[in-house]
This record gives structure tokens, C-alpha cells and sequence, in this order.
């Protein structure tokens, strides 16, 4: 038996995990000045894609002499981006001069919403492509990944319906690359750093298209 009278032996003490040797987070500030860094890292190499870009406008411009149209699409943010474009040609950029022909394809909710519920949200911009895009148009897709199959398949049946087709991605453009045509894409893996550029690209060629059409 125990003795009584001696005091139980003190639990060990639990013994606290060794200290981090990694380096210490980095603050707010610096995360966004990482950012802008970045930004300006990317937006120094579109110096060389400036002639690609200034195809593609060039590429715009024959197209509305011959009286085509230009459709364009994405997904989320690449989808604000394709209205965006839209946006600068059918109101303008710069200057006062006449409307071009352009439409979004994700701006229409009942039709996205009838092919997405009857058929398949991969369907929703391709299925719209087979019914309005003709030889002679332009399609133009934005995407970060290029992986997106509702993308994927709208490039496929521009292509088929004999559009040119012209794809803003990233990276080497993903599945998408295979059915453009053009590619623009931006010299960056990030998602952010992609769209900021193809913002800037949609207005380079706004800035050329704007001018041919109000001179």
C-alpha cells in the first residue's frame, strides 16, 4: 500500500511545442504592394504582344467593313470583361463616332438559363454561337484557365460555323488555345494579374478601332 502521508508525485509539466523557425507573415501593406509589383512586372511584358493585340483589332476592323459581327463571352470576372469590350464598341471609347456591332452572350438571363436548365450550363454560350454566329464574325472568349468546357465548346461551334475565333486566356491557354485562331495571352500565371491585362488589352484595341471608326 502507498504511504499516506507522502505527497502524489507533481504531474509533469506538458512540454510546449518548439517556436517557429519560419519567417513572420508579412503585413497588409506589403501584400498589397506585392500586387502592385506583380502588376507591373506583367504589364511591362505586353510591350512584345503588342503586335498580336494590334491584329486582333485590325482583325475587328475588317470585320465591321464587311458588316460582321463580334460575339464575345466568359465566365464571372472574364465575363465582365467580354461586356466590357462590348461596351467600348457599341458606345465608344474616346470619341464621338458611329456604333459598332457587338453582343455579350452572358447578358441574356432567360436565354442562359433555358439552355443551362434544358441542356447543360457547358452548353449556354456554345449553343447560342450556333445560332447566331456566321462566316465573317468574330467570337471572342475570355478566359483565366482556358479549361472552362462552356468555353471550350462555344470556340468548337464558332469554328464549325466558320467565325474566326480569338481567345483572351493566360498561361499557354489550356484546352481553349486549340480552337482560337488568336491568341492573346497574358504573360502571367495569376488569376488577377490575367484579367488586369486583358483589360488593358481590350482597350488598346478599343483605342484602334475607336479611331478607324471615327475617322
Amino acid at each position: 500500500m502507498p504511504d499516506p502521508t507522502l505527497s502524489p508525485a507533481p504531474t509533469p509539466a506538458p512540454s510546449m511545442p518548439a517556436r517557429s523557425m519560419s519567417a513572420p507573415s508579412k503585413s497588409a501593406g506589403e501584400v498589397l504592394a506585392g500586387h502592385v509589383e506583380a502588376h507591373v512586372a506583367a504589364a511591362r511584358q505586353v510591350a512584345a504582344l503588342v503586335p498580336a493585340v494590334e491584329a486582333v483589332a485590325d482583325l475587328l476592323i475588317e470585320t465591321f467593313t464587311r458588316g460582321g459581327t463580334l460575339y464575345t463571352l466568359g465566365n464571372g470576372g472574364s465575363a465582365a470583361d467580354a461586356q466590357h469590350l462590348t461596351g467600348e464598341l457599341v458606345g465608344h471609347y474616346k470619341r464621338d463616332r458611329r456604333p459598332l456591332p457587338a453582343v455579350t452572350l452572358t447578358t441574356d438571363a432567360t436565354v442562359m438559363t433555358c439552355i443551362a436548365n434544358d441542356y447543360s450550363y457547358d452548353d449556354v454560350f456554345a449553343r447560342q454561337v450556333q445560332a447566331l454566329a456566321r462566316p465573317g464574325d468574330v467570337v471572342a472568349a475570355f478566359t483565366t484557365s482556358g479549361n472552362s468546357p462552356n468555353v471550350v465548346a462555344a470556340l468548337r461551334a464558332a469554328r464549325s460555323n466558320g467565325a474566326v475565333t480569338v481567345l483572351f486566356g493566360g498561361g499557354d491557354g489550356g484546352a481553349a488555345a486549340r480552337h482560337a485562331d488568336r491568341l492573346l495571352l497574358s504573360p502571367s500565371p495569376e488569376t488577377p494579374r490575367i484579367q488586369e491585362i486583358h483589360t488593358l488589352m481590350l482597350h488598346m484595341i478599343s483605342e484602334k478601332v475607336d479611331a478607324w471608326a471615327a475617322a
